[in-house]
């Protein structure tokens, strides 16, 4: 039986300088899956095609977070009473 090693990335692991590993993930679960073929594991092979489609996911939305410019909110102001105002 095929241990598996991929854990889900969190969301702050999606940045766009992550690509390599994407890539390097990719290429592990294709290997992963050609020896279930060769070995006839079918539940093996449905599972990682499943992480394989997930994987390309996590890298399509890290890809489109990189294009997303960075919004600057500025820094919060503590608010002022005026005098006279009704709470």
């Amino acid at each position: 039986m095929v241990q598996r090693s991929l854990h889900p990335l969190p969301d702050a692991a999606r940045q766009p300088q992550d690509a390599g590993r994407f890539d390097e993930l990719e290429k592990d679960l294709f290997a992963r899956r050609d020896r279930a073929e060769r070995e006839g594991w079918a539940g093996e092979i449905e599972g990682l095609n499943l992480t394989l489609a997930l994987l390309r996911s996590k890298r399509d939305e890290s890809q489109r977070m990189a294009r997303r410019p960075a919004v600057d909110l500025g820094i919060p102001k503590p608010r002022t009473r005026t005098l006279g105002a009704q709470e």
